[in-house]
């Protein structure tokens, strides 16, 4: 089949360093073109793929301090996958719900994943208005707030079984926190957390621009508390030594995650995860095999004994902090995306 994908130009295809959208249309299209099909990637220019690259910016966009507003350059993609959208058997985006309008006459050659939250209210009118547009939700969660949205499929994210090796000796003594700083991703619980239970934290997160007066407001002076160390970004080989080696990955998100990528690079990493029951995680999260789910503060405080105790036993002795090794997440989805 000639397939295009449609990325996000915010980061390189795979990022550089944070980036989960853009990393998962690099593990879909790497995979495809490995299965035989002619893949063309609408991305920035210092992507790497072996598929055809389109280049539509120089380089990530976020990452490019000349630019201050994205929209431009989406919308030039946009008119540079029009022109050729003749050449495509399906065209499968990443980008929203930016390219409806423009490409609703050929919409049963076209297919839309969504990679955000759902839950705000003016959506409901959107894809109502654009209800013959197939769309793919990420978790059964994320569709709950338009469940009349013309779902055809729900695909949980997977990664690459090789991507990440599991430690099974962890020295870290420490708990990981992965991600970006933001208020519904609740660095502060993660800080309140390791602060109550005297564990060492450590902070690999970015912050965007839109994020800057909150980490400076509210995450940066909890930096300074014993014990709390912020790494900055880390790259995917420097993820599965900051994952792998950590006791715990906490995940205390006060959102509806769509999906929550890290905790499944956590659980390849042989990591087990503290997440607060919001959005996927109930369907990611297996309890007592591949982490614990909780809702709130004190019962994250009482649970993490529990996720770092050893119950080798239980598992042949092929686990890590009482948790099964590489355990898939209870969705079984270890599938890529397609």
């Amino acid at each position: 089949m000639r397939i295009a994908q449609i990325s996000p130009l915010a980061e390189s295809v795979p990022p550089r360093l944070y980036g989960g959208t853009e990393r998962i249309v690099s593990y879909l299209t790497e995979d495809l073109v490995r299965l035989g099909h002619e893949v063309t990637l609408f991305a920035s220019g210092d992507s790497i793929t072996a598929a055809k690259l389109v280049s539509c910016a120089s380089i990530g966009l976020r990452l490019n301090p000349k630019v201050d507003d994205h929209v431009p350059y989406h919308m030039l993609m946009l008119d540079k996958v029009r022109a050729s959208a003749a050449e495509f058997d399906i065209l499968h985006f990443h980008i929203d719900q930016h390219h409806f309008p423009v490409f609703r006459q050929m919409a049963g050659r076209t297919v839309t994943t969504l990679h955000g939250r759902q839950d705000l209210p003016d959506l409901k009118r959107l894809y109502a208005g654009f209800n013959d547009m197939p769309l793919v939700s990420i978790s059964h969660d994320q569709r709950k707030p338009i469940p009349d949205a013309n779902f055809v499929a729900n695909v949980y994210h997977g990664i690459p079984t090789a991507l990440h090796k599991p430690n099974y000796a962890p020295h870290g003594g420490y708990l990981a926190f992965l991600g970006r700083i933001a208020p519904e991703k609740r660095p502060d619980r993660a800080i309140q957390i390791a602060q109550a239970l005297g564990i060492r934290l450590k902070i690999a997160a970015k912050v965007d621009k839109a994020d800057e007066s909150y980490f400076c407001e509210r995450i940066s002076p909890l930096l300074n508390k014993p014990g709390v160390e912020f790494v900055g970004e880390v790259d995917e080989q420097g993820k599965t030594t900051f994952l792998g080696e950590a006791q715990a990955v906490l995940f205390p998100i006060d959102w509806p995650e769509p999906f929550g990528l890290v905790m499944i690079e956590a659980m390849a990493c042989g990591t087990p995860v503290l997440a607060f029951g919001r959005g996927s995680v109930p369907e990611i999260i297996d309890p007592d095999v591949t982490g614990a789910v909780v809702d709130t503060l004190d019962e994250a405080i009482a649970a993490m004994p529990h996720v770092l105790r050893s119950i080798a036993e239980r598992f042949g002795g092929a686990s890590k902090n009482g948790f099964l090794r590489l355990a898939w997440p209870k969705t079984m989805s270890r599938s890529i995306n397609p």
